[in-house]
């Protein structure tokens, strides 16, 4: 049974070298677009429009790394922004009954491993798809968000200024936003590639009959990525209240189609088995720049969103082409 793992191995290669020309191309489609843009807007080209976009897309980008993985295993998860909202408000609302805001965020942090291990439960125990059961936890841990704050945003303006610091803060001019999420994207990518526990994340997605039966877990595989997909983005949320002040019941509502487009743009497949974390950050790095684009060309909100919604549905359909044709 060994012989069907790596019977995949030639497949993985040619996955290599696509998703190495994916990457090259998403550099060329960034690069085109900030000089496009230099041309259009005399503000694109400015240090402050920089550190928006790299504060902005790296607080995502930690959410992407979870998702990429899980995407590689044949998972997804549609409860992000709700999960990053609930990791906010129990962080604030600890704070608010006198807990300090470090612990307050480390349980705010282990509540979102929590909702990840109820949902690995029902998909790995139950027998649900991720889709599903995702789903069915964006909606609930939502309303929690709402229950907890009453519909109303927690004020936490009397966070110490060193708790701040995580979202405010800067080391020798470097936002320790962007140092974080640097150091996040630099121990997955190295564990996906390197380390045995994390190919069999591959091995899963790829075929997981055959990773069965040459004795991985795969159930266990898909348990822990989703329990890691989510505790991301619990971290992701705790930055996002130090970086605001406040902790909004809202938040992170539509965050899902950013980190899902991102990590399908990236060359993460629907159908598991591949993805990178660089093309999934390189993928998010485009939204971005789309993002900051649209509004400095002063487009409506609305056209933001379905311009988005056109990307996810052409990488989809990129994705979707590029199977089909390797089948």
């Amino acid at each position: 049974m060994h012989a069907d793992i790596k019977a995949t191995g030639p497949s993985r290669s040619s996955f290599a070298r696509l998703a190495s020309m994916r990457e090259a191309g998403l550099i060329v489609i960034i690069l085109a677009l900030c000089i496009a843009m230099s041309f259009a807007s005399p503000h694109f080209l400015t240090w402050g429009n920089f550190r928006a976009m790299l504060m902005s897309f790296s607080i995502e980008g930690i959410v992407v790394v979870g998702m990429t993985i899980l995407l590689i295993v044949g998972g997804i998860d549609l409860s992000v922004g709700s999960v990053v909202c609930f990791s906010m408000v129990v962080s604030g609302a600890l704070f608010l009954m006198g807990l300090d805001p470090w612990t307050a965020s480390l349980i705010g942090i282990a509540v979102s491993a929590l909702i990840g291990a109820v949902m690995g439960f029902f998909v790995t125990v139950v027998g649900l798809n991720h889709f599903i059961t995702s789903l069915a936890a964006m909606v609930i841990v939502r309303g929690l968000c709402l229950v907890i704050t009453k519909g109303t945003p927690l004020s936490l303006f009397t966070l110490p200024p060193e708790f701040k610091a995580i979202g405010q803060g800067s080391f020798q001019g470097i936002p320790y936003v962007i140092i974080i999420f640097v150091v996040v994207v630099a121990i997955f990518d190295f564990l996906l590639r390197r380390a045995t526990a994390f190919r069999k994340v591959f091995y899963t997605g790829s075929n997981e009959k055959a990773a069965q039966f040459s004795g991985i877990k795969t159930n266990q595989v898909k348990f822990w990525v989703t329990v890691l997909c989510a505790t991301l983005s619990g971290v992701a949320g705790v930055i996002y209240m130090a970086r605001f002040g406040a902790a909004t019941p809202t938040f992170g509502a539509g965050m899902e189609l950013n980190i899902i487009a991102a990590a399908v743009i990236g060359g993460a497949s629907l159908k598991g088995g591949s993805g990178t974390i660089f093309g999934a950050i390189l993928g998010i790095a485009l939204l971005s720049v789309v993002t900051s684009s649209l509004i400095l060309l002063d487009i409506s909100v609305y056209w933001q969103d379905m311009i988005k919604g056109c990307i996810l549905l052409a990488a989809v359909s990129a994705d979707h082409f590029l199977h089909a044709k390797k089948s």
